[in-house]
């Protein structure tokens, strides 16, 4: 094996190497901690990155979207960002959001865009605003207002003269919304560089509306918001717009199309969205943080997370479709708001660390690699006298190895990266994970009444006094339905404004016809139920990789005349919207009734009635709507019951966590709290046991099977704290297909433990290294959740403990004073530090051994009320 030497120091002496370590600290300390200060008058870019008045940055930023969290969230959201080391929030603009109907606005509650944008200024950070208006981000029709789509003429993402004035229009509103709220950087906001359109280039047509795509970044250009403009996936972007990165690799071979723009990431994956049928996607914190750390050692300057926070898509906002009512994303801030450990501590190690390099990134010159094994390398940065850092990669995917360089040795795992802040001192390895893990567990939320869970305690909705259902009725239920030949486009004639859609005829049989028959048809929505004669017969639905329905469904007929009636359903609209190319959606022909003893009947040239949408969303059964309480039935309440809407009251839990529904006993439907849609639900929804391993469309993210085959894609659904009142909640649901509501829980999202292994060698806490000018010994730190305390420790061993997190076990050396040690520095504790180090624990179990301290803690807001 070859080894690297650089000399980095005039003279190498300990002296002047510590002198240029600390330099490097407070240079990089100050970047670290002050934020924005002060009035930028101008923003810009050169190849080096953004330019604040000229001076670049090296920024790290994460997506979280201000509608799939609640305003009450936002505050807590952004100091976790801002803790996490990010110096930007991205948001996308929402445009069907805001603009549900033409020319009707809409920026209240959890729409308050400009809200969001003070608050992330009030916390010192920038802001990245992605305005689209097309954005995808698997949301409702990709962000597109379905008026818009409804208009002759209007054709998605082309240089149709109607769609591109509808885009400007809401596109200049944003933007003189943001100059009149003082919002741009050089106005003294926190807006420094905004994105127009989304991904445009990454279809395989888009050259063919080249024209649309010039057009859409002249436009933005023209509207002189003096802050840089964007176009992710966009690699004939026109100057002065800057060409940008998404993907979950290959960040480090991307290059900008002119050498005189900044390398930019502004969608790395942290994980995948869901979709039901699906397992969870899962990315590891280690391969994110050797991509980061790969793409910031060549020439990169600017990456964002997406997500950093994914959040919730509430109401009927979730598109794809079949996308999951949860929008985690496996993300370093999870759907509830808790920190995802150790993926968020992790990576706040290495915004830290490229901190503390950020000056020999951004001026130093950088060496040819510098050949340490096959698979080894070296990268150095360094002005020759003042600073100097470098990377040692190790681009094996199995192998770990220990190589030479700088006159020392470095353990490299496999696919990593060291960082050596003076080109000797590791700081970081993107491979070795030191945060602590998280074990976060869902709970039986208790009443304020009860302090313990006792052994006759049963989970149920708190306060609960009775439940009260109304059976919508099947077809026609008002003279809103229109009558054609079957079979008319669902979106044309729901206009989006709900999921349902009922496709009605009838059929006589002869009493010599009356046999078992069979209903053919194919659906291009996403989901069908099927009534004979206002009987539920059977259910059909898609998925995301096969969305058409072909419905053979056995059917019973009566003599006489025979009712069908077919709810068809959207699961979200297409998020992708391709150029020019439209989903079409609903019932299609030929419908066709086999197996009688006359042939085939072929139903699709009679007359269909169609009926848009329910009664009870026509009744608005999900507000508390006092005249609407002589409708509800108080009685013999059915379960396993399709269309069968239901309400009940409860009171709030004494836990301040967060909190969710689990509708495990549920089938498919929607539901309401306060009046809030939480969105749709479908837990009866199981895991596909041909797609436990992998997503199709995230291959290249390393999945774990984090759920088991055959279980509900997703069980539990997230509900605000600010929805709940003290008392008199009200909880509605539509069940489509049968349910038990008896059955539904309020759990509570908690962090009941916390484990971490941390070596002697490992470097000093960063922070450690930024707020003194001496080298602190290596500490391990343990911490709960707000209102929170470490209740128990139940394994402690500073020597060579086994195993791995949560299944820790002693090794042959260990010191018996570890569990007395760490109990007293920790328990009754919200954060407890312990450093590690022989002397700690009075001496030392083994002397020639490198040791470690691993620890198993639980933490509890009330230890008196813990569930194992």
């Amino acid at each position: 094996m070859s080894k690297g030497i650089v000399k980095t120091m005039k003279g190498g002496d300990n002296v002047e190497q510590a002198s240029l370590v600390m330099t490097m600290v407070m240079f990089s300390s100050m970047l670290w901690f002050q934020g924005r200060a002060g009035v930028v008058t101008t923003i810009d870019y050169d190849r080096r990155g953004l330019l604040f008045d000229g001076q670049p940055k090296l920024l790290f930023s994460g997506a979280i979207h201000y509608p799939r969290s609640t305003p009450e969230m936002w505050p807590d959201l952004i100091k976790k960002a801002k803790d996490g080391g990010l110096d930007v929030i991205e948001t996308y603009v929402f445009w069907n959001a805001h603009e549900p109907e033409q020319g009707k606005y809409n920026f209240e509650e959890n729409l308050d865009l400009v809200k969001f944008l003070n608050l992330v200024d009030a916390a010192g950070l920038y802001v990245h605003l992605r305005i689209g208006p097309f954005i995808e981000a698997e949301w409702n029709f990709g962000g597109l207002p379905i008026w818009l789509y409804l208009q002759d003429g209007a054709d998605m993402r082309t240089n149709s003269t109607i769609f591109m004035n509808a885009m400007q229009n809401f596109t200049t509103k944003i933007v003189q919304m943001m100059k009149d709220e003082n919002m741009f950087i050089w106005q003294g906001g926190p807006i420094i560089i905004a994105q127009i359109e989304n991904e445009f280039g990454a279809y395989p047509n888009y050259t063919s509306a080249y024209a649309y795509a010039m057009w859409a970044a002249q436009m933005a250009v023209a509207l002189n918001t003096s802050v840089p403009w964007t176009m992710c996936k966009q690699p004939d972007a026109p100057d002065p717009v800057i060409n940008t990165h998404n993907g979950v690799t290959n960040g480090n071979i991307f290059q900008p199309n002119a050498p005189y723009k900044p390398k930019m990431w502004t969608e790395l994956y942290t994980g995948w969205f869901q979709t039901y049928g699906q397992p969870k996607p899962t990315r590891s914190e280690t391969n994110i943080a050797f991509e980061v750390a790969r793409f910031f050692i060549n020439n990169g300057t600017f990456v964002n997370y997406y997500m950093y926070h994914g959040g919730t898509n509430f109401g009927r906002s979730a598109g794809g479709p079949f996308m999951t009512t949860s929008y985690d994303y496996d993300a370093p801030i999870d759907e509830y708001g808790l920190f995802n450990q150790p993926k968020w501590g992790h990576l706040k190690g290495l915004h830290q660390a490229l901190k503390l390099c950020e000056l020999a990134l951004i001026d130093g010159a950088r060496s040819d690699p510098i050949s340490l094994g096959n698979h080894q390398y070296a990268l150095v940065f360094s002005n020759g006298t003042d600073y100097c850092a470098a990377f040692i990669t190790n681009l094996h995917t199995k192998r770990s190895c220990i190589v030479e360089y700088n006159g020392q040795k470095y353990n490299l795992p496999a696919q990593s990266i060291s960082i050596l802040i003076d080109c000797k001192t590791e700081v970081f390895n993107t491979a070795k994970v030191y945060s602590q893990t998280n074990t976060i567990q869902m709970l039986p939320a208790l009443p304020s009444s009860l302090e313990t869970v006792t052994k006759d305690y049963v989970p149920h909705i708190l306060g609960i006094q009775s439940w009260q259902w109304f059976a919508e009725l099947v077809g026609e239920w008002d003279q809103t339905y229109t009558t054609s030949t079957c079979c008319s486009e669902q979106i044309h004639l729901t206009k989006d404004t709900t999921d349902y859609l009922w496709y009605i005829t009838s059929i006589n049989i002869a009493e010599e016809d009356v046999v078992d028959a069979n209903l053919h048809l194919q659906s291009v929505a996403h989901a069908a139920h099927i009534f004979i004669n206002e009987e539920y017969t059977g259910t059909a639905a898609g998925d995301r990789v096969n969305p058409v329905i072909e419905i053979d469904q056995p059917v019973k007929l009566k003599s006489g005349q025979n009712d069908i009636a077919i709810l068809s359903m959207t699961v979200g609209l297409q998020s992708g919207v391709r150029p020019g190319h439209i989903q079409l959606l609903g019932i299609q022909g030929p419908v066709t009734l086999g197996g009688l003893s006359v042939g085939d009947l072929n139903l699709t040239s009679q007359s269909w009635t169609y009926q848009v949408g329910l009664q009870g969303e026509y009744l608005q059964l999900f507000n508390q709507n006092d005249s609407n309480n002589e409708i509800w039935n108080s009685s013999s309440l059915p379960v396993n019951r399709s269309l069968t809407w239901y309400k009940t009251t409860f009171d709030a839990p004494e836990s301040k966590t967060p909190l969710a529904l689990d509708l495990s006993t549920m089938g498919k439907g929607q539901a309401w709290i306060n009046g809030k849609s939480i969105g749709r639900y479908w837990p009866s929804r199981k895991i596909n046991g041909d797609n436990c391993s992998f997503s199709p469309e995230a291959n290249e993210i390393e999945m774990i099977q984090s759920n088991v085959c055959a279980e509900s894609t997703q069980r539990w659904y997230h509900v605000p704290l600010s929805l709940i009142k003290s008392t008199g909640n009200l909880l509605v649901l539509f069940e489509e297909v049968g349910g038990d509501p008896t059955g539904i829980t309020l759990v509570t999202r908690a962090l009941t433990a916390i484990c971490s292994r941390i070596s002697e060698d490992f470097p000093a806490p960063l922070e450690s290294w930024q707020a003194n000018s001496t080298l602190r010994l290596p500490e391990m730190r343990l911490e709960c959740s707000d209102e929170q305390k470490i209740s128990s420790i139940h394994f402690a061993s500073f020597g060579n403990p086994r195993g791995n997190c949560n299944k820790f076990r002693r090794g042959p050396c260990h010191a018996e004073s570890s569990p007395k040690i760490v109990k007293e520095a920790c328990i009754g504790r919200q954060n407890c530090t312990v450093a590690v180090t022989a002397s700690t624990f009075g001496a030392d179990p083994c002397p020639d051994e490198i040791k470690a301290l691993a620890v198993m803690a639980n933490c509890s807001s009330n230890p008196s009320s813990a569930v194992s």
